[in-house]
């Protein structure tokens, strides 16, 4: 009998609740119970939308970020956070954001808020996590009570309940360091509050444990592979059947160390890692079970039933029992329900499969093996008939931009001429001071901004309407600018949903979701579109936009565009091509914008590649063959403007010290990135490598409404100078502001500006 499981469900909602009720709550606008009696419905919700699973899992739900809740569970916090009273959800908060809610009294000894932690990615995935931080004194301390009251929770709603946990070598895999000490040397602290841990859920009735170990799809030395022994031996004394899960990616090399480590069951993701499932039966003990990710947790395709079963059926029959199907990860990656969607493009909509859905396909294969075929004919018919319609919809290919692609040759990713002689002809010609000022490219998406795009959208603002609306916020951003003495402008972005989504709008190819939403980070969400077939730009995306906004000043303004990377791997991608192929369409049109951009007058050009690092595969042996179409792609959407045309590139919240050489090769005159959070250490690069562009270290850290003063925007930039000629240093945030209000963003950049005059003065 085969049994299926799920290992995470999104925590958002599916209308998105626990984003507006956390919002609310930091205003001071909830209160803190009814902030958690939220929470308790959408997990009652959730395990109730799992039903018919043998285990669902609990411990997913998070208010921020599940890494960060390992850490309060492990009581590892940092020593800045220590010491306050009041609600633990509020030092949780502090942690995640640098303040809870604004009406929490707590602040008024803290000047207003604390250093929030550190945020990067959750391996290559769009999802940030809240960095541990360890240093030689670090301890731990079990406080298991959000993973207890969520599990008593579940027991009484009758859940057949496996809590998820991060596993302890992961867990100090994806954490840093503040000091020089070793973070493996705390392994002798940590696995005893595991061991602990697992007591006390054994003691609660506990039957299976989900422990994810993702680490084990990356490179290891020897010596983490050692400590993956060592932690498991440790824990194989607990009296609960331990599911180890691994995900993202293939095993490869750590296959035998996984097969041999002491749990009851492994999991690995059957997506990216079907060749390596019968050689790992091979190495499994008899007794372990083998839990196959077989749904792809990641992405938004209906999966191929009769394939799986095809090729899971004779597996069933070997296993038997040992078997389990379960998703490639955590559904936590993709929207909640298809059946929402009432808008989206009919065709497009038939072949996929959202969070709900892509457990109705778990179930369907459940039921085949359990009870034959036959008992789910009519599912796998209609599964089998769409995806047919896919492959033959005359929608998705298109023959002039395959010729388009066809065609591309090394010159077209080329500049006339290297940085060197570009640099002195954009200095001339845009007169800038030394530290010039700038932003990131938008502005905050105010309650005014976001009424007249559901306006227009529900028809009741005509074209002409919204356009006078948005020229009106753009107009505003401009004048703010000017008067906060900014150097380069940008015109805000207000006509701007999102970043990718804005673009994918207006490029064939692409269809859009209303309620697709993911969890990007805390109440951060994002829509992404799903690109599902061949790309083109049948017109100009922001030329106008931009025009308008530069027509108002006689500063330089910024044209801003999204790079094909970005794009791409923040979009649904299609499976049915490789990745590098549908970058180098969105390139060529992203080309065109930016050619059309340079003939209406605009000379300075920002290219964001935010996600650029996000997509590199997990493996560094595999990195190079990423990189060349990546980096490739950037180079087509950029090089084709001439010498005087500055462009400018952005990064945020990506460790890039390991790819810099890549970055340089992107040839663009100007990247900023984010360094704020990391105290400027993203800038250790620059130690030994000679980055010969122009660099923006992004000085203040706005996913925070703490503001920072002009003495620590200074300081952060003289540290940047430590390693950077302070004549190619530009003065930015680290992100664009899109997310925090007018109030904040002011004084901010205020500070900004004038931490600008003091370092000229000194220079």
């Amino acid at each position: 009998m085969t049994t299926i499981h799920n290992l995470g469900f999104p925590r958002i909602g599916a209308r998105r609740e626990l984003k507006f009720a956390l919002e609310s709550y930091w205003k001071g606008d909830t209160a803190r119970a009814a902030l958690k009696d939220l929470g308790a419905q959408l997990r009652q919700r959730h395990w109730h939308d799992q039903s018919g699973l043998d285990w669902v899992p609990v411990g997913d739900f998070s208010f921020y970020d599940q890494v960060l809740d390992m850490s309060f569970t492990l009581g590892n916090l940092p020593e800045r956070v220590q010491g306050f009273e009041g609600d633990a959800l509020d030092n949780y908060f502090r942690v995640a954001r640098g303040r809870s809610a604004t009406a929490d009294k707590d602040h008024a000894h803290c000047c207003g808020g604390v250093a929030a932690g550190e945020m990067t990615k959750w391996f290559d995935t769009n999802y940030h996590y809240i960095v541990p931080e360890f240093t030689a004194a670090t301890t731990f301390k079990l406080d298991a009570a959000r993973l207890l009251a969520q599990l008593a929770e579940a027991q009484a709603q009758g859940v057949k309940a496996k809590p998820v946990i991060i596993g302890p070598v992961t867990y100090l895999a994806i954490g840093k360091a503040k000091d020089e000490s070793d973070r493996l040397a705390l392994l002798d602290r940590l696995l005893p509050v595991y061991v602990e841990l697992l007591e006390v859920l054994a003691a609660r009735g506990v039957e299976w444990v989900q422990v994810d170990e993702p680490i084990l799809v990356t490179e290891l030395d020897g010596r983490w592979q050692q400590v993956l022994e060592t932690a498991y031996q440790y824990l194989q004394g607990a009296r609960v059947k331990l599911l180890l899960a691994t995900y993202f990616g293939q095993l490869l090399e750590n296959a035998a160390l996984a097969a041999r480590l002491p749990v009851a069951g492994l999991h690995v993701d059957a997506i990216n890692d079907r060749d390596g499932v019968l050689p790992l039966i091979e190495l499994l003990p008899v007794q372990t079970v083998l839990s196959l990710g077989v749904i792809n947790g990641r992405n938004i395709w209906k999966t191929d039933l009769t394939a799986v079963l095809d090729w899971i059926e004779p597996l069933a029959q070997r296993l038997g029992e040992r078997l389990w199907l379960a998703p490639s990860c955590s559904l936590l990656h993709v929207p909640v329900d298809l059946d929402s969607e009432q808008g989206l493009d009919a065709e497009v909509k038939s072949w996929l499969a959202f969070a709900l859905q892509k457990l109705d396909e778990l179930r369907v294969l459940g039921t085949a093996l359990r009870e034959g075929r036959a008992a789910v004919q009519a599912a796998l018919a209609a599964n089998a008939a769409a995806l047919a319609a896919r492959r033959s919809s005359p929608r998705v290919n298109n023959p002039a931009v395959q010729a388009a692609v066809a065609r591309i040759s090394a010159d077209l990713g080329r500049r006339t001429s290297p940085y060197a002689e570009r640099a002195p002809i954009q200095a001339a010609l845009l007169k800038l001071p030394r530290y010039p000022t700038t932003t990131i490219g938008s502005f905050p998406q105010t309650s005014e901004i976001r009424q007249a795009r559901r306006d227009f959208k529900a028809g009741r603002l005509d074209a002409a309407g919204y356009q006078t609306a948005m020229r009106s916020q753009i107009e505003y951003s401009v004048r703010e600018q000017e008067k906060l003495g900014l150097d380069v402008l940008v015109h805000g972005e207000a006509e701007r949903n999102d970043m990718v989504e804005y673009f994918g709008e207006q490029l064939e190819g692409y269809v859009f979701s209303q309620f697709g939403w993911v969890q990007s980070y805390g109440s951060r969400c994002v829509k992404p579109p799903i690109l599902f077939g061949d790309i083109s730009r049948p017109k100009p995306m922001t030329v106008a936009w931009i025009r308008y906004a530069q027509s108002l000043t006689d500063k330089p303004m910024k044209g801003m565009l999204t790079g094909p990377v970005t794009i791409l791997n923040w979009s649904f991608v299609r499976d049915d091509q490789p990745r590098a192929r549908s970058c180098r369409q969105l390139a060529l049109a992203i080309r065109e914008e930016v050619l059309d951009l340079e003939r209406a007058g605009v000379r300075l050009i920002q290219i964001d590649e935010a996600a650029l690092r996000e997509g590199l595969p997990l493996r560094k042996s595999q990195w190079q063959d990423y990189l060349d179409w990546a980096i490739e792609s950037f180079r087509i959407s950029a090089n084709g403007v001439t010498d005087q045309t500055q462009i400018h590139t952005h990064m945020c919240y990506s460790e890039f010290n390991d790819i810099i050489a890549s970055i340089a090769e992107m040839d663009a005159d100007v990247i900023t990135i984010e360094t704020s959070r990391s105290d400027m250490e993203l800038l250790e690069a620059f130690e030994t490598f000679h980055y010969p562009n122009q660099i923006g270290p992004g000085v203040y850290d706005i996913h925070s409404p703490n503001i920072p003063t002009q003495d620590h925007i200074v300081r952060m930039m003289q540290k940047a100078a430590e390693r950077i000629p302070a004549e190619r240093l530009w003065v930015n945030p680290d992100c664009g502001l899109k997310t925090r209000q007018w109030a904040e963003v002011i004084p901010a950049l205020d500070a900004m500006v004038s931490a600008a005059k003091v370092l000229r003065a000194a220079a």
